[in-house]
């Protein structure tokens, strides 16, 4: 009987041994500097260079769209949406970034558009703007693309709250932490990445991509030092890069990857800044995870200091290619 027992105490001690050397925290990330190859575990350590990237080239947008607020890129095609302005969808010229053509969505209301997504069905428009931090009313509309395309738009709305909101009293305006510019469509859900005005952070919240009433479930946080505007994501390849900027309106891109599950904060983390001093970024997309475009809405603050509305194409090769692209 002692044998039995001394047997199984044994294997007990050799499970826990190996499972302690099965997760060894450190940095995973081959492109940092403190890259630990004995690592399997990412622990957020990892040091990055301060690097700045500059667009291959940026053309301005029509005031039509002087407030664009989101991009898609749909069969070659950029969708891009104003975030309070009409209801929209404007279609843009990947070469000229000229309006080709416009898309009216009937019987809807834009109190706040901040984000436009998609899966392979559908288009997503995200009226969750909230610099009050008061609205009781948060959704995002789902379009069918097939109905869109025919001229007779299918429109469902898929209403949220906050899992962790308990006060919808107003506060100053953009002095909330439930305000939210970007989010991604993927397989399963819809995940929400809020621009919080007083603690620079982004909380993470998942919700069925489904019509109706739900709950918007909180997942993790990250500090950013800023405020996150835009979101784009390629699920198969476990990527997803925010834009935004500095509370100076310095923008950055925040690359997320090799990540666990759908949690985009429990991977690798590098913040790019781009070199484009008080452009206020608000729309990024992307198809291959390599190039992408962005888009900055009309920017103006004293003493007489304007940016017009634009678009920018940007390569991230040098910084993604070998995670993307590894053998």
């Amino acid at each position: 009987m002692k044998s039995i027992e001394s047997k199984y105490l044994l294997i007990l001690l050799l499970s826990l041994q190996v499972s302690c050397h099965s997760s060894q925290p450190g940095c995973t990330d081959p492109l940092a500097s403190n890259f630990d190859s004995s690592a399997t575990e990412e622990d957020h350590s990892c040091i990055y260079d301060i690097v700045y990237v500059s667009p291959e080239w940026t053309m301005e947008l029509s005031e039509q769209i002087s407030e664009t607020s989101g991009l898609i890129l749909w069969d070659g095609v950029l969708w891009t949406i104003n975030d309070d302005t009409d209801t929209r969808l404007y279609l843009l010229d990947t070469a000229t970034a000229e309006i080709i053509g416009d898309y009216l969505l009937p019987g809807v209301v834009n109190q706040d558009w901040e984000e436009i997504s998609q899966d392979e069905d559908f288009i997503y428009v995200g009226d969750f703007g909230n610099n009050l931090g008061n609205r009781s009313n948060l959704h995002i509309l789902r379009i069918d693309k097939r109905s869109l395309i025919s001229g007779d738009p299918s429109i469902d709305t898929i209403w949220f709250t906050y899992s962790d909101q308990y006060d919808l009293s107003p506060s100053q305006p953009n002095m909330t932490e439930f305000d939210c510019e970007a989010f991604v469509v993927f397989s399963d859900s819809i995940y929400l990445f809020t621009k919080q005005w007083v603690s620079g952070k982004s909380t993470l919240y998942s919700l069925p991509k489904t019509p109706g009433n739900h709950k918007a479930r909180k997942i993790s946080f990250y500090d950013m030092g800023g405020l996150v505007a835009g979101a784009a994501g390629i699920e198969s390849q476990r990527l997803v890069v925010l834009c935004g900027y500095s509370f100076l309106v310095q923008p950055f891109l925040i690359l997320l990857y090799d990540y666990m599950d759908n949690d985009f904060f429990s991977g690798n983390i590098r913040v790019i800044n781009l070199s484009l001093p008080f452009h206020q970024v608000e729309g990024i997309t992307t198809s291959d995870g390599l190039k992408y475009y962005l888009s900055n809405e009309y920017f103006s603050s004293p003493p007489g200091r304007s940016i017009p509305q634009q678009l920018h194409q940007l390569d991230l090769t040098e910084y993604l290619n070998d995670y993307l692209n590894p053998f």
